[in-house]
């Protein structure tokens, strides 16, 4: 599903993973990039030396939201207003939570939950002027089905959630949508990680008989950044294979 008018999109945490599969659709459809991240990855530089003048990406850091307002001018003098915001940094940290400390839990709370809070704030004003904009935050399955270890996680992709259906009736008369994409267990970093006992049960227990792979997340992305989804907004869409169904 293509993105039906040319656009200018801020995607967070594009170097690797998802977010760097949401920015290379966007770019590879003719849409101008502003992302950030730590640090460029090898495949976001090969992105920025073939696309240079309609991806820009900056090193920052989601816990540090004071320099969010900087971040979202620096990129609109580069490629003009923004009209679409992709919330996708984020950290994951599994533990049960009468052993997990405190600090963990803080920086979860700050860039998985107050992070995401902040950019919409520092990136939104432009599209109120405009009277157009697209936000899609990525939650998680977690925020919508509880899994042992992940409380404090679930908490915070369950916030993404509360706030993208409180947005949605702030900005609706600005003809802005706000959405979440809850993606389930997919072929990432993370899933190579887990214990190969509780992925095969996981693909058990999902109709479709995989994990997903972040072209089924991207895809969903792309539509609710699309005029297409105009009259979609305050969701949370699950990409799981029907493993909550």
């Amino acid at each position: 599903m293509s993105v039906s008018r040319p656009q200018v999109v801020l995607v967070s945490g594009g170097s690797r993973g998802l977010g760097l599969a949401i920015v290379e659709r966007l770019l590879t459809e003719g849409h101008s990039v502003a992302t950030f991240s730590r640090r460029a990855s090898p495949e976001l530089e090969r992105l920025l030396q073939l696309y240079p003048d309609r991806l820009k990406f900056a090193a920052a850091d989601m816990g540090q939201p004071e320099h969010f307002r900087e971040l979202v001018r620096g990129f609109e003098k580069q490629l003009g207003p923004l009209t679409g915001l992709v919330n996708n940094a984020g950290i994951v940290a599994e533990e049960l939570l009468a052993r997990q400390n405190a600090d963990d839990i803080s920086r979860l709370l700050s860039i998985n939950l107050a992070g995401p809070l902040l950019l919409t704030r520092a990136a939104v004003r432009g599209m109120m002027v405009a009277g157009y904009g697209r936000i899609v935050n990525i939650s998680s399955i977690v925020s919508v089905s509880g899994y042992k270890g992940t409380v404090a996680y679930s908490a915070t992709k369950g916030g993404v959630n509360a706030m993208t259906r409180a947005l949605a009736r702030e900005l609706g008369g600005r003809q802005i949508t706000v959405n979440s994409v809850a993606p389930g267990y997919m072929e990432t970093d993370l899933v190579a990680a887990m214990d190969p006992s509780k992925l095969k049960q996981i693909v058990r227990r999902t109709p479709l008989g995989r994990p997903g792979d972040v072209a089924d997340v991207v895809g969903v992305v792309m539509f609710l950044l699309s005029d297409e989804a105009r009259f979609v907004t305050g969701q949370t869409i699950v990409v799981d294979g029907g493993l909550t169904a």
